[in-house]
């Protein structure tokens, strides 16, 4: 049987047009809360040093929230709308980016959530720290110094954006280390947001220092940034820092140089294991069982973080405290 050239021509096309589709990248928008912060910059550069980003084999889109649920909401609509083949968000809002979710599930588009959770397990899957063990650690590193269990002590507590998940489960961390002090051994004379920001944090710690002259003996901030605004206030009094004990979540490279200057102390979040096990999550979802995860962190973190051929629900990115002697390699990493 003769096969004319023109069936040959559009077998090729054929073919031609399913190996084009099979090497398309994998488009997966990316939906952080707001890009301010160095954390999140450090989440974006290492997003872009994904071995599959760098290969082609992904594209990323990122999109800047602006600190508004609402924002985040609107964009994953344009995620969605121009058919990105995945969604790794980075909430705002606990409660009210629940709509991302729920959106992306209707047009069938894998989502998974990072750094910040979401309140739903209607996700395909997440990628995150817990919180709750990061508000333990940086309260109990504070009350530890303070000798809580020997003396009462008066500390204030810097919350992130209330209604966030990182504000509510490291408060709930916060006053778990709070209560292993003993009863009445620590008053909480201020608890108020500075919003994850250095710059709204100082005066509030300002204002706190002058109301509650000489009765502040340690700050509990949720996160650097905000940890690092209340040591800025400190200075700027003209009292000595090691007077205090600080102490925040992220490991910033500020707060990094902080903890070797002996001024605070920083439980790192890593942002490259949440990034990038993000990125090899939603590549597994979009791609199926055949994607074999890329990132180096699956065998940093052997013993905690098993892949579970990338359909786990929950991914918890090990804490790592910052330590003098530790904080210099941390920094390396970084250059």
């Amino acid at each position: 049987m003769k096969i004319s050239k023109m069936a040959l021509l559009a077998s090729a096309m054929m073919m031609g047009q399913m190996a084009a589709a099979q090497a398309a990248p994998v488009k997966i928008a990316v939906l952080m809360y707001g890009n301010k912060a160095e954390f999140v910059q450090l989440m974006e550069r290492y997003g872009k040093e994904h071995p599959a980003v760098k290969s082609g084999d992904a594209v990323l889109t990122f999109y800047d929230g602006r600190y508004d649920a609402s924002v985040q909401n609107d964009q994953a609509a344009t995620a969605i709308q121009t058919r990105a083949d995945a969604i790794i968000v980075n909430p705002m809002d606990f409660e009210a980016n629940i709509d991302i979710v729920t959106n992306a599930n209707e047009a069938k588009i894998p989502v998974v959530v990072t750094n910040a959770r979401l309140n739903t397990e209607e996700m395909t899957s997440e990628v995150v720290s817990n919180d709750e063990l990061g508000g333990y650690l940086e309260a109990k590193a504070v009350l530890d110094k303070l000798q809580c269990k020997t003396k009462k002590v008066n500390v204030v507590i810097i919350e992130g954006p209330k209604g966030g998940s990182g504000e509510i489960q490291r408060g709930k961390g916060n006053d778990k280390a709070i209560a292993e002090c003993g009863p009445g051994q620590v008053t909480v004379l201020e608890r108020k947001t500075a919003n994850w920001s250095r710059a709204e944090a100082q005066p509030l710690m300002e204002n706190w220092l002058q109301k509650h002259r000489g009765k502040i003996n340690g700050v509990i901030g949720q996160n650097d940034e905000m940890a690092l605004g209340a040591i800025e206030a400190i200075k700027g009094a003209g009292l000595n820092v090691k007077d205090f004990a600080i102490a925040g979540v992220d490991g910033v490279s500020d707060a990094i140089h902080a903890v070797q200057a002996g001024e605070m102390v920083s439980i790192l979040q890593d942002a490259k294991g949440q990034m990038q096990g993000a990125i090899d999550v939603a590549m597994r979802a979009a791609k199926g069982d055949s994607y074999k995860p890329e990132s180096d962190i699956w065998k940093q973190y052997a013993k905690e973080l098993a892949w579970n051929g990338g359909t786990s629900k929950h991914y918890y990115i090990p804490w790592t405290v910052v330590t003098p002697e530790n904080a210099q390699q941390l920094l390396d990493a970084r250059k």
